[in-house]
């Protein structure tokens, strides 16, 4: 089936899996944002261990759908995954770094002899749900403002300055991007603790947590999509390169089913908030997590449509990626889209073992029975 498709529409496939898989990930850190949550929302340690064993039931959703996202990025197009985690070194090591010390704190955290202390593996944690998160966006944001690389005719590339990849904290689209990403984290994070925990003090907390986070998040969400919108970008054609004005604009605009799931998107996560704050719903979680699939998808999408660069290059214009440049061969983009079909059957089991462990709240009671608890 997949053998007869063209070219160009697996690599458009391929970029949508990516998108989705970003979009999934987005959701799945409301983890990370509770992590930076604990000391907020949790008063003493057996608050603080109800939270973490919370978020620990869902910590490895987080890491596994990263690894699928790198993992399909590069096996899907490699020659940016190459110029990006090879260019932008420092950034994506500072990433890794801080995700390593999340998988150590949840495992070590509560070991006996554990001669670090406790408290430094919590604010490994908070680390991980702030820095951690703000660099994946400022990570995201440039492949809508570029990066500063040089690609040769023999597919080699070059990146032209010494910061590699750190400079891309310095462009407002990205840390905003960043920062957006980190309160949406903060806001998800309030809504599943709603959801799942039964302890009344917290979930108050929480429900008054995610005012202040709400307002922050709406706040650059409105900065993103308004540069985002009125953004230079790079399209192609067998002219070469060129800079549009307007171009994710237009793109939104001329792809009416990105701009159908981006609104859908939008207004799911809006309605979510407010049947958390004026109907007191426990279930925002659900309908928020949806909505930013949704849009998240939808704007990452933006990006592989529309003869768009998928990662703009600032130092040689003619040197910038696209979906078409950038891929693995037909016959590579074929044999991957027959495993992408077990993903629908992938988000069914990760769906049931979620309900299985959330069948019931998790309570102070359960975590002082616990021995082996986060």
């Amino acid at each position: 089936m997949f053998e007869t498709f063209e070219l160009l529409t697996l690599q458009q496939y391929w970029w949508f899996i990516i998108a989705l898989l970003g979009g999934l990930f987005t959701f799945i850190m409301f983890v990370q944002g509770g992590q930076t949550l604990l000391n907020t929302l949790a008063k003493n340690e057996m608050e603080k261990s109800v939270l973490i064993g919370s978020l620990g039931r869902k910590w490895e959703l987080g890491f596994t759908t990263l690894v699928m996202f790198g993992g399909a990025l590069f096996a899907a197009f490699p020659l940016l995954y190459a110029v990006s985690f090879g260019g932008a070194y420092y950034l994506w090591m500072a990433i890794l770094f801080c995700f390593i010390i999340q998988a150590v704190s949840y495992e070590y955290r509560k070991k006996p002899d554990n001669f670090l202390g406790q408290k430094t593996f919590e604010i490994f944690l908070y680390i991980n749900g702030s820095i951690g998160i703000i660099l994946i966006g400022i990570a995201l944001g440039t492949f809508y403002t570029g990066g500063n690389f040089i690609k040769n005719e023999m597919n080699l590339s070059t990146w032209t300055n010494h910061s590699y990849g750190l400079e891309a904290i310095r462009n407002p689209f990205n840390m905003a991007l960043g920062l957006m990403i980190f309160f949406l984290a903060r806001v998800q994070a309030s809504l599943y603790f709603i959801n799942n925990i039964a302890e009344k003090v917290i979930v108050q907390r929480a429900r008054n947590q995610l005012k202040f986070d709400t307002a922050l998040f709406l706040l650059f969400f409105l900065i993103v999509t308004s540069i985002l919108l009125m953004m230079n970008g790079v399209e192609y054609s067998e002219r070469g390169f060129k800079v549009i004005a307007n171009k994710f604009l237009y793109n939104l605009l001329d792809c009416y089913l990105l701009l159908i799931g981006f609104f859908t998107g939008v207004v799911m996560l809006l309605y979510a908030l407010y049947s958390t704050f004026f109907r007191g719903s426990t279930k925002g979680i659900w309908l928020s997590g949806l909505g930013t699939v949704l849009t998240v998808t939808a704007l990452l999408s933006l990006l592989g449509f529309n003869n768009t660069a998928i990662y703009p290059s600032l130092s040689d214009l003619n040197s910038s990626l696209t979906i078409e440049n950038a891929s693995g061969s037909h016959y590579t983009l074929s044999t991957m889209s027959y495993v992408s079909l077990m993903v629908p059957f992938v988000l069914a089991y990760i769906y049931f073992v979620w309900r299985t462990m959330d069948k019931s709240k998790i309570t102070s009671k359960e975590i002082e029975s616990d021995h082996h608890h986060y």
